[in-house]
């Protein structure tokens, strides 16, 4: 099996003993935990709770949040290491515990106050409750200044009237960071984002979707109907949210892309084996040009994708703004994630197209790291406006 190395650039992201260590122990991790239940999970769209709970031990469900929140401290480095190695083996497994970490968890994080962080991160981060984030709505995907759930001031809470959709762990998370309307649709002031824990009264889950691909990572409707949240609950200042959402997404990215990255290492890991292993016409057809320049095309585009995202996640560390950078990683790295299992499933041939073989699984998989979290399209956008006005 081909085992990628993370490449020595001079952006100062070399590969740590720190590193390694971690990669050691997510991969252990993955393959006795993850890897015999795959297709058991995906047939039956089970979201596996117990196995975040046994992540959460592990400190993988709080990778970024400081020691002293109960987290693990790491940087994003460590991050994208831990997501690759988890969606090498399973993409919907990936995809949970990176909208847990980065969007839920992280948005409190960021903007959280300190009695607010104190209060909700050491449950997070040791995956005593999972955690949800609520953006997109039913007629507002990528137009999320648009959004209808609103949030009513009422003495000293809020009341929450709408519903999002698409949400990761909208049913299961017992927590969840949600952007509301409190000012003008429209305006980018008018949103705000707000706590809502699970058993509030008027917070329920809806319609759980039946998805392509990410079978196990559990996605429905959150509702709210006069759900009353405290004042408290609020993040940051009034009309933040939108801005608050944006600064997340940029990390968030960062999350997708390595998502994306372990999807296309896996599905170039099997096809890489199964050339080798399968012969035709007397040799192996890793032997014949058609597969290995196929081979040669999936290697380079990942070497590019991890140089991409590790990038951007230097820049993330150091503080530095990496919008663009983050997009980009994004944008390439999810496209690399579709070409690579497409490739991988015609390698495998008519196998490829079975469920007996990981490949086909990727393939699905691999299509949503295009759409979630911005568009490809979208990531263009930004991308051209940051080129552009930068």
């Amino acid at each position: 099996m081909h085992n990628t190395l993370v490449p020595n650039t001079g952006y100062g992201f070399n590969t740590s003993e720190n590193q390694e260590m971690i990669r050691r122990m997510v991969r252990d991790f993955a393959e006795k935990n993850i890897r015999p239940h795959v297709m058991e999970w995906d047939e039956a769209q089970h979201f596996p709770v117990d196995l975040f709970k046994e992540l959460g031990k592990l400190g993988l469900m709080g990778v970024l949040v400081p020691e002293s929140y109960g987290g693990s401290g790491f940087g994003y480095q460590e991050y994208v290491d831990v997501i690759v190695e988890i969606a090498r083996v399973c993409g919907s497994i990936g995809l949970s515990l990176a909208a847990h970490n980065s969007l839920c968890t992280g948005h409190i994080l960021a903007f959280g106050t300190e009695e607010q962080k104190l209060r909700w991160l050491p449950k997070l981060a040791t995956a005593e409750w999972i955690g949800a984030w609520g953006l997109t709505e039913a007629n507002t995907g990528s137009d999320s200044l648009r959004m209808m759930t609103t949030a009513t001031l009422d003495g000293d809470h809020y009341v929450l009237n709408g519903s999002k959709n698409w949400i990761t762990h909208g049913k299961t998370g017992d927590i969840a960071v949600v952007m509301v309307r409190t000012g003008e649709k429209g305006d980018s002031r008018g949103i705000s984002a707000i706590v809502v824990e699970r058993g509030t009264p008027g917070f329920n889950a809806g319609k759980k979707e039946n998805k392509l691909g990410m079978r196990a990572s559990e996605t429905t409707e959150m509702i709210f109907d006069n759900c009353r949240v405290p004042l408290d609950n609020l993040l940051g200042k009034v009309g933040e949210g939108f801005k608050q959402a944006m600064k997340v997404l940029d990390g968030g990215r960062i999350s997708i892309a390595a998502l994306s990255l372990g999807i296309a290492k896996g599905a170039y890991d099997a096809a890489l084996a199964y050339a080798q292993e399968r012969h035709q016409f007397g040799q192996p057809i890793s032997s014949f040009q058609a597969i290995s320049f196929k081979l040669a095309d999936m290697a380079t585009e990942i070497e590019a994708a991890e140089l991409l995202i590790r990038q951007a996640a230097d820049m993330k560390n150091r503080g530095l703004k990496m919008t663009k950078e983050s997009a980009m990683a994004k944008y390439f790295a999810s496209e690399v994630a579709v070409r690579s299992a497409t490739e991988a499933v015609q390698i495998f041939g008519g196998y490829g197209y079975t469920k007996d073989f990981p490949v086909e699984k990727f393939y699905r998989d691999s299509k949503l790291c295009t759409i979630g979290e911005g568009t490809s399209e979208i990531q263009k956008i930004v991308i051209a406006r940051e080129i552009l006005n930068g």
